[in-house]
């Protein structure tokens, strides 16, 4: 076993289907789910993710966003989002 990897996987690939079933539902941290269980589940997509784009700014602008730290990529983007939004609501959507 590497000494990184705390499971046993030549044990766990030797095991009965039935044997590792058995040991999974005896579990106390991890039981089973049921019909019931999931009834309620709500389908939670993630945030779509961002596209690469290429876009051309003064450099004022630039440096404006870097000397606030990391992230400034997602600082402009809320930028663009608020803007986006206050367009949407001015336009009545």
């Amino acid at each position: 076993m590497n000494k990184h990897d705390s499971s046993d996987l030549a044990r766990l690939k030797a095991m009965a289907d039935a044997e590792a079933f058995q040991n999974a539902s005896d579990d106390p941290d991890n039981p089973p789910t049921d019909a019931a269980f999931w009834g309620e589940a709500e389908l939670v997509d993630p945030e779509p993710k961002k596209v690469p784009v290429c876009i051309r700014v003064r450099p004022d602008i630039l440096k404006f966003f870097k000397q606030r730290g990391p992230g400034y990529q997602t600082r402009i983007n809320q930028v663009l989002e608020a803007y986006v939004a206050y367009q949407e609501k001015r336009a009545g959507r």
